[in-house]
């Protein structure tokens, strides 16, 4: 019979707190900025959920299936008993790790963090009937300010996929990375996926495809604040930008204003102006290459152990290797 744990450390009232203070902080910013985690309420996780199987989205079928070729690999050189899963959400992808780790023989314990009780408790309750035996602790918990409460113990190997590293920009990737590294032990590792750098004409349908699921999924967060802080935007009134910055290589969404327009926030007492053809940021998504992930590591106290890419050159996995501090990182 597994042994089952969860440990909550952000409450349905911390989640308000932090978007009440994202979007006073964001549409107050020049230019205007919202954190892409808020996209994700019940009808945005589901509008995601359609665009992983549009013929355009090629990042989650992409890394799916380098997954599936290389996790015995992972295992391999991983060594790990306990699996640390960073935002796991339904921990679908994870099975594919437990399995391997299961089948090279070191698995004892799985840590699933998220945002969401909800989504853990229904991955425990799964996880219990499929991996009977098997330690499960789940963390609810914001994976930019809580990593030092994940259990300590054991060989343990961070798992932080689905390219979502990219979401973060530079400055608050480096701190995240260098905050991962200080919650591990000398030669414990870090498993990262992270979407590479390929031409303009495959990325940017990705974040623009032809059915609209995207522009649906981006102009959900107006929708979101509707709800949640009493807004008044009209979400129809915003088109759906995606453009490639070639300078920082990365992918940005936005929310362009149809007409100027006046929006209040009355959670907030907020009134916030738009003028026509003004945009709001809603996501950031980096694309990387392989020596550019090397030297981010790097940089945080990593050393790239593994490096895995499929055959287009469209997504990368990297086993990390925490080194000592003061030890030169090859």
């Amino acid at each position: 019979m597994s042994v089952v744990q969860l440990d909550v450390h952000l409450t349905d009232a911390d989640a308000a707190a932090a978007l009440r203070a994202d979007v006073a902080r964001g549409l107050t910013s020049e230019p205007k900025v919202l954190p892409p985690k808020w996209f994700y309420d019940a009808r945005g996780s589901e509008l995601f959920e359609r665009i992983t199987e549009l013929p355009e989205y090629y990042p989650t079928r992409t890394e799916r299936a380098l997954l599936e070729s290389s996790v015995d690999e992972i295992a391999a050189a991983s060594g790990a008993d306990t699996i640390v899963e960073l935002g796991s959400g339904s921990s679908a992808k994870t099975r594919l790790l437990l399995d391997a780790f299961a089948r090279a023989g070191t698995l004892r314990r799985y840590v699933p963090q998220d945002v969401s009780e909800a989504a853990l408790r229904g991955a425990l309750d799964q996880l219990t009937e499929e991996y009977p035996g098997l330690e499960l602790r789940g963390v609810v918990g914001d994976f930019t300010r809580d990593l030092g409460r994940l259990p300590g113990g054991g060989r343990r190997m961070i798992a932080f996929l689905g390219g979502t590293i990219g979401n973060l920009l530079p400055a608050a990737r480096a701190q995240f990375l260098a905050h991962v590294r200080s919650v591990l032990e000398p030669g414990e590792q870090l498993l990262l996926g992270t979407g590479l750098v390929v031409a303009p004409e495959v990325v940017v349908p990705a974040y623009d495809d032809a059915a609209g699921v995207t522009a649906e999924f981006n102009r959900n967060v107006l929708h979101v604040l509707n709800r949640e802080l009493a807004a008044d935007f009209e979400p129809e009134a915003f088109d759906h930008v995606a453009l490639w910055d070639a300078e920082n290589e990365w992918i940005e969404m936005r929310l362009r204003a149809q007409r100027a327009m006046t929006v209040h926030v009355r959670e907030l007492g907020l009134t916030v102006r738009f003028a026509e053809g003004e945009e709001l940021c809603t996501e950031v998504s980096a694309k990387f290459r392989r020596n550019g992930v090397r030297e981010m590591l790097a940089g945080a106290g990593f050393e790239l152990t593994r490096w895995w890419a499929d055959p287009l050159d469209r997504f990368g996995l990297s086993l990390a290797t925490a080194v000592r501090p003061g030890e030169p990182v090859r």
